[in-house]
């Protein structure tokens, strides 16, 4: 646990998620590579991070950005 709140794992996938990817499979590959765990289970943990408080503290430009993405998503089905 760090000092925030989140797990080292949970600062891993945010950091994954701030770089930028020329596609999805560069994304897929870095993923399994630098968490060793597969892509759904990452879009599960990223999912939770962006309603969890700590990671907006962490990380707000993230969380909000992909909070956006989502909404927008939601808003079109």
């Amino acid at each position: 646990m760090t000092t925030d709140g989140l797990s080292e794992q949970d600062l891993a996938v945010l950091a994954v998620e701030r770089d930028g990817w020329p596609g999805p499979g560069a994304k897929e590959r870095a993923i399994r590579e630098r968490l060793g765990i597969t892509p759904t289970r990452y879009y599960q943990l990223l999912n939770a991070l962006l309603d969890d408080p700590r990671a907006l503290e962490h990380d707000p430009v993230t969380i909000n950005r992909l909070r956006r993405l989502r909404d927008e998503r939601r808003e079109r089905r």
